[in-house]
């Protein structure tokens, strides 16, 4: 199938072909407002279609509380980003979309607690769900658990074509180059029945990786290509992105620009913060004769480019809304970024300069690591927690803003989930990892899953999911382990 419009007779009737083959989906939930979305399907769509859209208080939309109607066109794949406002706070809505004579099924999201109001937070972080490398089975526990919020951290696609060996099922078509191609194969991550399940079960927030448009990218380039050729890519790239995504119609990008940061407040409980990994940050540290920048960044020995205060993986117009963007007055702040943030030699440190590092993660920017903790802890953020994927492992730290100093004080607490799907480095790996870097409590790269949060004024409690089976799409799922970290205290505990 490309991008999704399946073969029908011609002489089919425009009611019978499927229009919401990708389901529906929420996001970006304020006390008054939400991002409803969903995608026309179908060979024969006309340019342009005029799409209704319900929000009611119960599923069998008996009380509607909003309605309206969106036009989605050929120039945005057929995209609908309806955004109903006005609504109560801190409260739970259904959703629906009706176009061509057929009504899509139902969606369930919420608004967000009133600024002042107390509450409970009840979420789950997840990312990298490289479709050819396994089934959903967290998707569809996931959506079982009924979250307020799911916060995906990046990686919703993977750009590569599927190699010769085997494997559960199959990306179609080549290498991503052109909109149509992102476009199709978001449409085949989009069919997946578990995906579109927890889609539809609360609302989401989202950042991207790299994957979404290419690995390893940076502001100037990837996938072989820099200047105005990445830019093209990256604009196509961007494009298929905000047309597949719960997103508002003012985050639309502009060729090749997106504004994708935000912060998002929980009541009083807590303020998230999104932010941008791949946009405005600089070139990956270290290429050159021994790594050239064509091959990513793989593990590189230690060179004095890592020690340049100048180089930022947020960009510093980004770095300096985020030291602005920290709350005092909300009891917790969560940090939503793409990746592990934590120091992760992979050998012994004896003394400075003796690790080895991978250039595309926080350890090859830890001037900006550091910039940004303390940044952070000076904004009176105390109960920090950051939250990342990207690494394919589930990963449980400390956080401090010098790694070096054997009795820094920990400065917030680190979370990172493993794939959804896709694979991870052998557990020895992992093992070598923890020994080499006593920040990192916890290590798993062999499980496949999520994590799953629950929040309030006194402790925040992380339970670490794990798919029993990942090549078998009704899997059990199950808690692997517990942590906790109290209000006041930072720095995870197992539980």
């Amino acid at each position: 199938m490309l991008g999704g419009a399946p073969a029908f007779a011609p002489h089919a009737r425009a009611s019978d072909m499927p229009r919401f083959e990708f389901g529906v989906a929420s996001g970006c939930p304020r006390p008054d407002r939400v991002v409803l979305w969903t995608r026309l399907t179908g060979a024969d769509l006309p340019p342009q279609v005029d799409v209704s859209w319900e929000l009611a208080d119960d599923e069998g939309f008996a009380r509607v509380v909003a309605r309206g109607s969106v036009s989605a066109t050929a120039e945005w794949a057929h995209s609908v980003h309806a955004e109903p406002g006005a609504l109560a706070p801190d409260r739970w809505y259904h959703y629906r979309f009706t176009a061509l004579g057929q009504r899509s099924t139902t969606g369930r999201t919420r608004t967000a607690p009133a600024p002042d109001a107390p509450g409970r937070l009840r979420y789950a972080i997840a990312s990298c769900q490289r479709f050819d490398h396994g089934h959903y089975a967290a998707w569809a526990h996931a959506a079982r658990e009924a979250f307020d919020l799911i916060v995906f951290l990046g990686d919703y696609i993977y750009e590569y074509p599927s190699g010769a060996d085997t494997l559960p099922r199959r990306h179609e078509g080549g290498p991503l180059r052109t909109l149509a191609q992102y476009r199709d194969r978001y449409a085949q991550y989009k069919s997946d029945p578990a995906l579109q399940a927890a889609h539809a079960s609360c609302p989401w927030l989202m950042i991207w990786d790299d994957h979404e448009v290419a690995n390893d990218c940076h502001a100037q380039g990837g996938a072989g290509l820099e200047g105005e050729a990445f830019l093209a890519l990256r604009a196509a790239a961007y494009q298929a992105y905000w047309e597949h995504q719960p997103l508002p119609m003012a985050a639309r990008p502009r060729g090749p620009h997106m504004q994708l940061h935000g912060h998002w407040d929980w009541g009083r409980l807590a303020r998230l913060v999104t932010v941008d990994g791949r946009q405005f940050r600089d070139r990956q540290a270290c290429a050159g004769a021994l790594r050239p920048a064509a091959l990513g960044s793989p593990f590189e020995a230690h060179c004095a480019q890592l020690d340049d205060p100048s180089r930022s993986l947020l960009g510093w117009p980004q770095e300096q809304w985020l030291a602005s963007s920290w709350d005092r007055h909300r009891r917790w702040n969560l940090l939503a970024q793409p990746t592990l943030m934590g120091r992760a030699s992979s050998r012994r440190i004896v003394d400075a300069g003796d690790g080895r590092y991978w250039a595309d993660g926080w350890d090859g920017y830890a001037p900006a690591r550091r910039r940004l903790l303390e940044g952070a802890k000076q904004a009176g953020a105390d109960n920090l927690v950051v939250l990342g994927g990207d690494v394919h492992a589930h990963y449980v730290g400390r956080l401090h803003t010098d790694f070096e100093a054997a009795d820094a004080p920990v400065v917030g607490s680190e979370f990172v989930t493993t794939s959804i799907a896709s694979r991870g480095a052998p557990q020895w790996r992992t093992d070598r990892m923890l020994r080499h870097n006593p920040n990192l409590l916890h290590g798993r790269s062999d499980l496949r899953g999520y994590v799953a949060f629950s929040l309030d004024e006194r402790q925040l409690e992380a339970r670490l999911m794990a798919v029993e089976r990942p090549l078998d799409a009704a899997s059990p799922v199950q808690v692997h382990r517990r942590f906790v970290v109290e209000a006041g205290r930072p720095g995870p505990q197992a539980a």
